[in-house]
């Protein structure tokens, strides 16, 4: 690993950790940053009890779920999002772009407007089967019509338009106007039901993902001169493309299932991430993920706390940011053209 890489890595991860301790005492209950702090600090057993247990549930249990999970989904999007950019070769792709989002947007509605489950599938969980029905009708797709990298993008956005059409059937003609609201704003992308083990999961899964991505990292640099020279270079193209497929889809799903669709985070942070460290997916990878989980960290703290007492959906400041990021991305790259 470069010095360069390193300094970048070593760089976010400082940032990561010290955007994590300032957020966590950021919010509407008077709690002071020594009592935040303090409150943390005995629960990873290196300080005192704290004596006020609803000021420990604010602190233990609301944000420091919170603020842990933003990151985690801001590193699995930033991450997806590059490796669908190479994998495609297309650098518009995303995390959604194999209609994965639209799938748990249908399987959460389901749940929570048709009753599916008969309360035991919870809305995570169908969020969460939603997606990965999704993902498969898009290989079932993609491989009838070839398995070439249109005919995936193709078969994404067929999968996206049907799965939001019945979404917004669901929506229209079940839900009254209470649950309609709940819904969409859980569409919109939201952290605020976090919980420990949301962020377990979401970690967990993360860290898999990353360690396979990381594996294929020379095979996804190879994948920038085409499917054509990749499999000159020895790349086993389709299998690699199924098993990145599966791995950003797999990840995509449980992020989405525990905080919705945020959009955007996939989309432009691996562009401006690789300005930094070039297109090696070695560097790319790690520093992307790093990135990511800052930015939602911050976005997610600025979600909760501008509009006070209201709390603003996540994916609408991401897109809010996003959008004039994107153009400013597509500019400097006109430039360099």
């Amino acid at each position: 690993m470069s010095l360069r890489t390193l300094l970048l890595t070593g760089g976010g991860l400082a940032a990561l950790l010290a955007s994590i301790a300032v957020a966590v005492t950021i919010g509407p209950a008077d709690i002071s940053t020594g009592d935040v702090w303090a409150a943390v600090a005995a629960h990873l057993g290196v300080g005192e009890g704290v004596s006020a247990p609803l000021r420990d549930g604010i602190v233990w249990d609301l944000r420091m779920p919170r603020t842990l999970l933003a990151a985690v989904c801001g590193a699995g999007f930033a991450v997806c999002g590059a490796v669908m950019q190479s994998l495609l070769r297309n650098p518009l792709a995303d995390p959604f772009v194999l209609g994965v989002s639209s799938g748990a947007s249908t399987g959460a509605v389901a749940v929570v407007v048709l009753g599916v489950g008969g309360g035991v599938v919870s809305l995570s969980a169908g969020a969460f089967l939603g997606a990965l029905l999704s993902f498969a009708l898009v290989l079932l797709l993609s491989h009838t019509l070839g398995g070439s990298t249109d005919r995936v993008v193709l078969s994404g956005v067929a999968a996206m338009q049907l799965f939001s059409a019945l979404t917004s059937f669901v929506v229209l003609t079940s839900a009254d106007a209470e649950t309609t609201r709940g819904v969409l704003f859980w569409l919109l992308g939201s952290l605020a039901g976090a919980d420990w083990g949301q962020v377990l999961l979401c970690a967990v899964v993360l860290a898999g993902v990353l360690v396979v991505c990381l594996g294929y990292a020379r095979t996804l640099d190879a994948f920038a001169f085409g499917d054509e020279a990749a499999a000159g270079l020895g790349v086993r193209v389709a299998r690699t493309r199924l098993v990145l497929l599966c791995a950003t889809a797999l990840l995509t799903a449980a992020l989405v299932s525990c905080a919705g669709a945020i959009g955007f985070v996939g989309l432009v942070l691996p562009h401006a991430t690789r300005a930094l460290t070039g297109a090696g997916h070695a560097r790319l990878l790690p520093v992307t993920a790093l990135t990511g989980a800052v930015f939602l960290v911050w976005v997610d703290t600025l979600a909760r706390t501008v509009l006070d007492p209201q709390e603003v959906p996540v994916g609408v400041v991401t897109s809010l940011i996003g959008v004039p990021a994107f153009v400013a991305v597509l500019h400097r790259g006109r430039r360099r053209a």
